[in-house]
């Protein structure tokens, strides 16, 4: 029951965050603990021995009639990552990743990543998280760009137009804007580490590396993820297959409650046998 418990937990989780960009889905495995062997044992407890002239066969008084499970335990939680589907926004502050990465998010705790790429113009210009977190360049710094004056190439490289370069502060209308000349105003800073499954969540759809997933590299060449602006992943939940999921754990947590009912009542009819005689 109270692994089928844990695994009820991470379905309620999977399906709260079904409409959290870059969310990604938790699975509870468990593992059995060992069978044991079941016995049948003689009424009287005596073994007995075959007479001269029989054959000795077996004189096993407690042969083996089959195996009880001894219950289960969750084993582990981990994150799937496998990759969302992409949501077309418009929004030029939206960023998508497709393939294996992380963008890094500066916080006061320290470098974290995201998979969640729905960004905000924050104070002094800076490209920000919903909560207020810098994104990092990959010099470490953050990025400082203006409304409507920037635009994302596919590599992560953000480029800002030259026409209106006197005014940092003046927001620029979408339809004055220019293309023509461009200048690199940084490169968006992509990681990914030795085994993602081992990273931890830290809420706010951000994870921060451990010792067993390694530590964070930039991810350069084949294996960089295409960015993709204007777009945001969606998490990767299919509401339907976790509620058929949620059904099956309710079932089996049924069947177990009735199973100890049962059993509680055996042991009581049990124990007032003993106390009449």
């Amino acid at each position: 029951m109270v692994a089928q418990q844990h695994r009820l937990d991470q379905i309620s989780n999977n399906l709260a965050n079904v409409d959290t960009e870059g969310y990604k889905r938790d699975i509870s495995l468990h593992k059995a603990f060992p069978e044991l062997l079941i016995r049948r044992m003689n009424d009287d407890g005596v073994m007995r021995v075959p007479h001269r002239g029989q054959s000795l066969g077996s004189v096993d008084n407690a042969p083996m009639v089959g195996k009880l499970g001894t219950g289960v335990a969750q084993n582990e939680a981990y994150t799937i990552f496998e990759q969302g589907s992409l949501s077309e926004t418009q929004n030029p502050f939206d960023v998508a990743l497709q393939g294996e990465g992380f963008l890094a998010v500066d916080t006061p705790a320290g470098e974290r990543y995201t998979r969640n790429g729905s960004f905000l113009l924050g104070p002094e210009s800076l490209l920000v998280t919903k909560d207020g977190y810098p994104v990092l360049s990959e010099d470490g710094e953050p990025i400082q760009i203006r409304k409507n004056n920037f635009i994302i190439d596919k590599d992560g490289t953000i480029y800002a137009s030259d026409n209106f370069p006197d005014d940092p502060r003046r927001l620029i209308s979408m339809f004055e804007n220019e293309w023509e000349d461009v200048e690199e105003v940084g490169r968006l800073k992509l990681v990914n580490v030795r085994e993602p499954r081992y990273l931890r969540k830290q809420g706010g759809s951000m994870w921060n590396t451990t010792w067993e997933s390694g530590a964070a590299e930039v991810v350069n060449g084949e294996d960089r993820p295409v960015v993709q602006q204007g777009f945001l992943e969606k998490a990767n939940v299919n509401p339907v297959t976790e509620m058929v999921r949620m059904i099956e754990v309710n079932r089996a947590y049924e069947a177990n409650q009735r199973a100890v009912q049962a059993q509680d009542e055996s042991t009581g009819r049990l124990l007032n046998q003993v106390l009449r005689l």
